[in-house]
């Protein structure tokens, strides 16, 4: 981590400095991709203020600290800095587990389908799920069925512009809808 160190209002101390330093290293260890630290204590009137900033790829944080002493100030302001840094991984790694959950119910979703024929007796519920469609080829889409384990794959058709779904049948090979013109 790249840290830098500058003083407002305050002499400039070695220990203040490494002090602040140590303890920016030891919150590097959260970061994932490397970091940039820019700290800055100053004093006014009798609050000690600690400001820091940092930035590690696409994750900027900053936080503000004031207190009567400039120490008890960086490390309060570290301790909202790891409580940030830790609710950013939480919420990145929800995000990606939302979309392991929708791919999971799209899957569950066409298996349910083709399994399990519509019986008269049980009501029918149907589950609706929003999906995005990428412009690309038939070609392409055919890669893209071998890729994935779904048993289809809706796609714009990049030559005709139009919305296609291409399956996979029971015999193993690949059906391919598209509208008529």
């Amino acid at each position: 981590m790249q840290i830098s160190v500058t003083f407002k209002n305050l002499d400039p101390s070695d220990h203040l400095k490494s002090y602040a330093q140590n303890k920016l290293n030891k919150l590097d260890k959260l970061l994932d991709s490397p970091a940039e630290a820019n700290v800055v204590l100053s004093v006014e009137k009798i609050r000690h203020i600690a400001e820091i900033k940092i930035i590690s790829g696409k994750l900027s944080i900053n936080c503000r600290e004031k207190t009567t002493d400039m120490y008890s100030s960086i490390d309060m302001a570290l301790d909202k800095l790891e409580k940030q840094i830790k609710k950013n991984k939480e919420k990145i790694r929800n995000h990606r587990q939302g979309n392991r959950s929708e791919l999971l119910e799209r899957q569950t979703l066409s298996e349910d389908m083709s399994s399990n024929p519509l019986d008269e007796s049980k009501e029918s519920q149907i589950r609706v799920q929003n999906i995005d469609f990428k412009p690309m080829d038939v070609d392409e889409a055919s890669m893209q069925m071998d890729l994935i384990e779904d048993n289809f794959i809706v796609f714009t058709n990049s030559r005709t512009d139009r919305v296609n779904v291409l399956y996979r049948r029971k015999d193993g090979d690949l059906g391919l809808i598209q509208p008529r013109s």
